[in-house]
């Protein structure tokens, strides 16, 4: 049987947070261990909590982006987050959720603060799901997203201009994958990137996923059985579009700006921590802000945790520099 999470390494305002949701929810099935379709719907009850409240926006609408043959995409859904006084440009935000989990709507609250605090439109792309959708599914998706991105928002008022990439956990890995493959193709560099608490890499013997292997929150053998679903039988272990971690020299350093965040408490903090050394060596000038005392997926808590709105706060900031507002 595996241990206890040991609250103790956690913020007071963390570790109260949890146990609360816990005193209310009380023993919780873990999603990955159903079907996915009903793992799915789960998941997606237990984000609503975080999702009342929702700041006010300019406007709020949805679009779709039509399916590209040439790249393997599929129409899907966009879900588009107007703040007031936004500038021109949009931050394309990518959810996480295992690849397998989750939508716009179980992220909207998280993106509605970030957009107040960058003052630019957030775009959410309703991509495909593993496991029916394996890699590079999603991918293609988010490649479609970006390619489109102002011609299927235009009509909400959102002005064409700088475009910025962001995403959470396997999000993370799909905006970043989404540059490198951008990059591949010729296409023009985006703007930068916010990257929060990524998985870069399929390697499950790292020092955070060996101290954080029961929590609090996300587990070792959970982020196991997100793989599985997400690359399916594919052998990725030199597949740079998967595994970010894996790209080359000269494709890390042709990457724009990058804001990194991770959690402190987390077993994806090791994967942050290579992206930032490879980034380090390579002469970058990236920081890494490790928020401490937090668990994965702490900027869903934007309504509890003080931590999350200034995380939030600070990527807005970034934002904004690598958009040229300030």
């Amino acid at each position: 049987m595996s241990a206890a999470p040991d609250l103790s390494r956690l913020s007071p305002e963390m570790a109260a947070l949890l146990l609360r949701v816990a005193a209310e929810t009380g023993p919780q099935v873990d999603p990955t261990t159903l079907p996915p379709a009903e793992g799915r719907s789960l998941s997606e009850e237990g984000n609503r909590r975080w999702n009342v409240g929702l700041p006010e926006m300019a406007a709020v609408g949805e679009a779709f982006v039509e399916a590209d043959a040439a790249i393997g995409s599929a129409r899907l859904r966009l879900k588009i987050l107007v703040p007031p006084g936004a500038g021109s440009g949009a931050v394309v935000f990518v959810h996480g959720g295992g690849f397998a989990f989750c939508s716009p709507e179980s992220h909207e609250r998280c993106a509605r603060v970030l957009a107040l605090e960058c003052g630019l439109p957030v775009l959410l792309p309703d991509c495909r799901l593993a496991p029916e959708n394996p890699y590079p599914a999603g991918l293609m998706d988010v490649v479609a997203t970006i390619r489109n991105a102002f011609a299927v928002s235009a009509p909400f008022g959102v002005a064409a201009g700088p475009l910025l990439l962001s995403g959470d956990s396997a999000g993370a890995n799909l905006a970043l994958a989404a540059l490198l493959h951008e990059a591949a193709a010729g296409r023009p560099r985006m703007a930068g990137a916010l990257l929060f608490y990524g998985t870069y890499a399929g390697d499950f013997r790292t020092e955070s996923y060996r101290n954080f292997e029961n929590g609090p929150g996300l587990t070792t053998a959970k982020m196991q059985r997100y793989w599985r679903w997400y690359v399916g039988d594919r052998d990725v272990s030199a597949d740079p579009l998967a595994c970010p971690l894996l790209a080359s020299d000269e494709a890390l350093a042709a990457l724009p700006p990058l804001h990194l965040m991770a959690a402190g408490v987390d077993p994806l903090l090791s994967d942050s921590i290579a992206l930032h050394q490879r980034l380090k060596q390579l002469g970058r000038g990236e920081a890494l802000m490790v928020v401490p005392g937090v668990t994965h997926g702490f900027l869903q808590n934007t309504l509890d945790l003080a931590a999350a709105r200034e995380a939030l706060a600070k990527a807005g900031a970034e934002a904004r520099r690598m958009a040229g507002a300030n």
